[in-house]
């Protein structure tokens, strides 16, 4: 059955008369999600649609976007509504949804800069290739300076050999639909809402290199209740998630110092669930052995920052 709306899809994909899908996941987020909204009335070009997957919001998120949904905003807004479960189920719904040929994720405390989809648009119908998974592109703080550094000089890469390779700070990820939704959807865990967004980004890489736009693309803002903010607490109340994604991590970066920096997480995060298999379950038991001193480090690390939790 699966396999039949997979394949439905995928004849979906293209059927719409625009090219982007820009999704949004939002939890609670009514006090911010106004700016995205209104970024996306100030786009020089309406070729997008906009999809909020509202993540079981308790607040007055359904009431504000069905308020929009009403209004002659120059594009089309599309409402789903589903049970918390945490940034990555949000983007599963999400990706069973799309049916337009690219995609983009605006988290629902950033925005669009005010041409984003034009020249998304102009630069992908001047770049596409079937060899190329998408566009790769910038975000900006408020006062319009770079997060981290800028792209490297180059056609395209893929997009964790950025950060393996020096790059640091968020980056604008626009995917091709049938590429990102042909990977597995991020695994679910009971009583845990984390697993890495850059697990199915990590797949694409294997196969797909994403082109390069050195421009900005979406104002990006640090908020405490965000996650990037929480970083230790994150490793606390997902376990399983982060193991998951440290062991995918293992097999598919590149670097030994990734690589060993992924084991030492996995040994953390395994003696934090009391996995006494981990070494015989780990893609890389003899590295994973030599990580054992530091992963116990680093669990009386996180413990000792996660002790007011």
């Amino acid at each position: 059955m699966k396999n039949i709306e997979k394949e439905e899809r995928y004849n979906r994909i293209g059927e719409d008369n625009v090219l982007i899908t820009v999704f949004t996941p939002a939890y609670n987020r009514a006090y911010t999600l106004h700016l995205c909204y209104e970024s996306m009335l100030r786009q020089t070009s309406k070729n997008f649609e906009w999809l909020i997957v509202d993540d079981g919001s308790s607040d007055n998120t359904r009431e504000l976007v069905n308020e929009w949904m009403q209004k002659d905003n120059g594009f089309k807004i599309r409402y789903i509504y589903k049970e918390n479960g945490g940034m990555h189920t949000a983007h599963n719904v999400a990706y069973e949804n799309i049916y337009t040929e690219l995609n983009m994720c605006i988290d629902s405390d950033d925005y669009l800069v005010d041409n984003a989809i034009e020249r998304i648009t102009e630069f992908w119908n001047q770049n596409k290739d079937e060899k190329y998974g998408g566009i790769i592109a910038l975000d900006i703080h408020q006062d319009g300076s770079n997060v981290g550094t800028f792209l490297p000089n180059q056609k395209s890469i893929a997009y964790n050999d950025f950060y393996e390779y020096g790059g640091i700070g968020d980056k604008k990820v626009i995917y091709r639909t049938d590429v990102i939704t042909k990977y597995p959807p991020y695994p679910e865990y009971e009583g845990e809402k984390f697993v890495g967004l850059c697990y199915k980004y990590l797949l694409a890489d294997q196969e797909y290199p994403l082109l390069i736009l050195n421009e900005p693309i979406c104002v990006v803002e640090y908020l405490e209740d965000g996650s990037t903010r929480n970083i230790f607490k994150q490793f606390k109340q997902n376990p399983r998630g982060y193991i998951f994604l440290r062991k995918e991590r293992m097999k598919y970066f590149k670097t030994f110092k990734w690589r060993f920096r992924s084991c030492i997480h996995y040994v953390s995060e395994s003696i934090d669930i009391g996995n006494r298999k981990f070494i015989s379950e780990s893609p890389k038991k003899a590295m994973t052995i030599v990580a054992i001193p530091f992963g116990v480090l680093l669990y009386f690390y996180i413990n000792y920052k996660t002790r007011d939790i």
